[in-house]
Formats: structure tokens, sequence, C-alpha cells
């Protein structure tokens, strides 16, 4: 089976409302028949009713059911337009369970991050062009069955639904498509499923994520970005990561003096072990720790000893170490526990996810990390470990995650490369890779704040281009005194030679922010290349994303 191969129990197709309405039918024919007896006509019968009587009650009874049916769907449409936000709608479709317990997760998630935000679950046959049209936000959890098929009850959805061609470009939305790679057409639903929405307007609000056999590394990835879609900071993942001590082994600022907010080049290796391989692409886990002075707040109002030890699952270790890289509980809700009680209620704190700006050649993990803030201005709990609390030396938590979807294209074929701020990490792990592979038909389009502070690899840049590595550069300045631009802008300057290089057979790489540089640049391509050209280049694996 191209799907799930998860324990829990097959999806039953809910009942058909017309059984109800069957039943009235066949009162109402009884009630009939019963007019033609004026004897009992079985044993113990009772006093015989008139045949008006008879009928009137079955009529009844098909009213209630009438009435009964209508209560549901009105029920339906009000969740679905009640208060002032319209609800998410999390659609799901299951052969096995699997992708219905994922989209219950999920919307537990979605509640938590905004308590009370309306949140509306169907199965997929119950979705309809009209509830996609009239939705502004949606998540779709789907499995592929056999070969390339839906599961059985979503069968509806795709020769009713999917048939139509309904104006989305309202709606955002997630996919999270379910599959086997043994099977030919890997997750074929889920694809087919995105490119018929990306088809009718609607935009994807970060790129599908496929999970091969619930791989347990890309399902925390849907956790993160439905996490960041809910606005959650602290909840622990469905499946932590087993992570591995990393050392830091040196932190630089490369943006001083910029507009923007502070960034920093790490570099990292194994504190036991050899260095692990990964692509160029792939993803780095880190397990954040909280901030040193938090920690002893805690210890303090709960009136804890800093050396207090307690048995955890890496041993015994002590009480602030462990909280450290814990959920911080509210002091009031613990008060009065022993050491060993407290930690035995605590919760990880959830992972951060970072492009690997390298690769295995360099001998050393090397990440690009903006410092992020709160409003109140506290750092963020990933970027302020990494870049504030963690000093060199430090142990970090960190695990390597493989991100199929944004691998190498073939060395022998062009390459575009375009991305903004940190993005530039994903893009710098690509070149060095084709630099690797001796590819030289190279082209970077980059876009920041500031052309005098915010020039990340600047240098390497510049040597790549005068060595030949890169044939073509295009740099794009927002606050720039001269000639300021976003990235999307220069692609656009460049339209004709991006058709040729497409034409050559390029792939084109997007790394960086999600929410305004990624649908500019998907813009602009749909501009340049149409958006039958854009979608046939998507199709076809030349043209994929890492954006965050």
């Amino acid at each position: 089976m191209n799907g799930m191969a998860a324990t829990g129990k097959r999806d039953m197709p809910r009942a058909l409302p017309g059984n109800l309405v069957l039943i009235a039918v066949l009162l109402l024919a009884a009630a009939l028949l019963l007019a033609l007896h004026d004897d009992a006509w079985w044993m113990a019968a009772p006093r015989p009713l008139r045949w008006w009587l008879a009928a009137g009650v079955a009529v009844a009874y098909l009213g209630f059911c009438a009435g009964f049916l209508s209560r549901r769907r009105a029920a339906t449409v009000t969740s679905t337009q009640a208060g002032d936000t319209p609800p998410v709608l999390l659609a799901w479709a299951s052969q096995t369970g699997f992708a219905r317990l994922l989209a219950e997760r999920s919307a537990t998630m979605l509640q938590e991050g905004s308590p009370g935000a309306p949140v509306l679950s169907l199965p997929l046959e119950s979705v309809d062009a009209e509830l996609l049209a009239r939705s502004r936000r949606a998540l779709f959890i789907v499995s592929t069955t056999g070969e390339g098929d839906p599961p059985d009850h979503a069968l509806a959805f795709l020769r009713r639904t999917m048939s139509q061609s309904p104006a989305l470009a309202g709606l955002e939305y997630a996919l999270l498509a379910l599959g086997d790679r043994e099977y030919h057409d890997f997750c074929a639903f889920g694809r087919q499923l995105d490119g018929w929405l990306r088809a009718h307007g609607a935009r994807p609000l970060f790129d599908r994520i496929e999970v091969d056999n619930a791989d347990q590394a890309m399902l925390r990835h849907w956790q993160y970005e439905v996490g960041r879609i809910g606005g959650l900071d602290a909840l622990p993942d469905w499946t932590p990561p087993a992570y591995e001590p990393w050392r830091l082994q040196a932190r630089t600022r490369v943006n001083e003096g910029s507009p923007g907010a502070p960034v920093f080049d790490l570099a990292l290796v194994p504190v036991d072990g050899p260095l692990p391989e990964w692509t160029a692409g792939d993803i780095a886990e880190v397990g954040p720790r909280n901030p040193p002075r938090q920690v002893q707040a805690l210890l303090d109002a709960l009136a804890l000893s800093p050396d207090a030890r307690v048995a955890t699952g890496r041993g015994e270790e002590s009480l602030p170490v462990l909280l450290s890289r814990m959920r911080l509980p509210d002091a009031a809700t613990v008060r009065g526990l022993t050491a060993q009680q407290l930690a035995d209620r605590l919760q990880p704190l959830p992972h951060r996810e970072y492009s690997i700006a390298s690769i295995p050649g360099e001998g050393r993990v090397r990440l690009l990390v903006r410092r992020m803030a709160h409003a109140d201005g506290t750092p963020g709990l990933g970027s302020g470990w990494l870049c504030d609390h963690a000093a060199p030396g430090d142990s970090i938590d960190l695990r390597l995650r493989r991100n199929p979807g944004f691998h190498p294209s073939p060395a022998a074929l062009p390459l575009v490369l375009i991305g903004n701020g940190t993005g530039i990490a994903g893009l710098r792990a690509h070149l060095l890779a084709r630099i690797a592979a001796g590819a030289r038909d190279n082209w970077l389009l980059f876009g920041e704040r500031s052309p005098d502070h915010d020039r990340f690899y600047g240098e390497e840049i510049g040597r790549w281009q005068a060595e030949g590595w890169l044939q073509r550069l295009d740099l794009g300045f927002s606050r720039a005194p001269l000639d300021p631009a976003y990235v999307q802008h220069r692609l656009s300057a460049a339209a004709g030679a991006l058709h040729e290089w497409v034409g050559n057979g390029a792939s084109i790489l997007v790394c960086g922010n999600a929410m305004g540089m990624a649908p500019a640049v998907d813009a602009a391509l749909a501009a340049i290349l149409g958006e039958e050209g854009r979608d046939a280049l998507r199709a076809a694996g030349r043209y994929r994303r890492d954006v965050y």
C-alpha cells in the first residue's frame, strides 16, 4: 500500500444521511400495507391502527429526519462562518487512520497556539469547492494508496470537487503527503492535490512535505511548521529527535552596523566520533536551552538547591542542566515538589531548524543564524541560545536531518540560486557542492538590507565569481541609497536571461523567507515563464524551495 504502514483502525466512511430517509419511506409503506388488513397479521398484534394515523406517524418521522439533517447542515455552515475569524480548515484523507491521527494532533496544536481559535476538521470527502473558496487557511493531510490513488473515502472529493475549477486566490494552505517510496507513484495523490490547489490560485504557506513510511524527521518538520502557523513557541515535539552532542567551535557576527537584527556565522563539530555525512540542502535540528537566569529564577522561587541531582533519561544529572533544556513551568503549579518530582513532570523544549551552510568537505557544520526577538525584546528560544547564551566550547544538542526536497540537481545542468537574508546559508552549501563537482554554470541572485553591512559570505562569493564558478551574480539591497531593490526585482529585470537558462535545462533553487521573499519570487517566476511554465518546472523537480 502506498500509504502509512501504521497501526490504527481503518477509517470507515460516515453513515449516509440517506439511511434515515429510507427508514421513513419504509415506515410509510408499512402504514399503507397496514390499511389493507382489518385483522391481526402477526402473532400478538396490537389493535389495528387506522391507515391515516399510521401514515401520519411516518410522515411526521420523515419531517423529523429532514429537520435533523437540516440542523446538521446548518451546524456545519455555522461553525464555518461563526466569529470574526474564519476557522482553519483541516482536511484529512486516511486509509489506515494515521493521517486522521496527525490531523487531530495538528488541530490540537492550532487551538493551543491561539486559544479559542476555530478549527474545522473534516474528512476530505466532506470538503467541497464552496467551502474551499470561502476558507482563508487550510491544512491538508492526505495518504496515497495502491498505485497512486487516494484513500477509498476520498474518491468522491477527487471525482466531484477536483473536477471543478473554483477560484481559490483567497486560500493559503499547507499540505502533508504520506506515502511509501517502494511504490512508483510515491505520494501521487498528495502531489496531485497540491498541483490542483496551486492551479486554481491557492497559495502554499510552505512547500509540500512528503513523508516516507512515517519518517519521524519529516513529521517533526510538519509539526514545526504547524507550530509556526499557530504562533507556538514551546510545544514538545511529537517525536523528539535523538540529539548528538556537538561543540560550538566558533561564532562570529557578520553584519556589524546593519539596520537589521544581528546575524552570526557558527561552526560546530561533533564532540565524539567522526563527522557524519550530509548533502547540500539538508537541515540541522538544534535542541535549544533556556537562559541561565530563567533557570535560576525558577530554582529560587521553588527554594530548590542548584546542586540537586535527579534521575533522567540520560542518567543522573544536575537539576539546573535538566531545566535548561525543558519547558519551565509556572512556579505556582509545582511549588512543594521535590527536585525529582519536578524532574519527572518536565517536558522537553521543541527543536529549531536551520539550513546547513557547509558541505562535509569543510570538516564542520556551519549555520547562519539571525538573532530573533519577541515583542518585549527578549531573544527567541533557538537564536537566543545559539547567539547569546552558548559560549564557544559549549556542547550543543544537534541532529542532522535529510531534506530530499532541496537536494542538488544534476551537476551537468545549469543552476539558478535565489534567496534573501540567512537563506544564503542553504545556497552557499549548494554552490560549494557544485564547485566540488566542477560545475560552473551557476547564477546567484541574493537580496538583503544594506550593501555596506549585509554581504554575507561576500569575500567568498567575490572570489568564486572571479574564478569563474559564478557565471552571473545579481544583488539587491532594500536600503541601498542608490537603486534600492529586493531580490524579486533583480529577477524580473533579468527575465530574458532566465528564459535562456531555463531553456538550457537549468533548475531553480530558492531559500529564505516564506512570508515575503518566497511568494514574491514565485509570482515573478510566473510572470516571466508563465504559470504553466513555472508549474512544469516544479512538476519536473527543477523548481525547489527551502523557505521558513
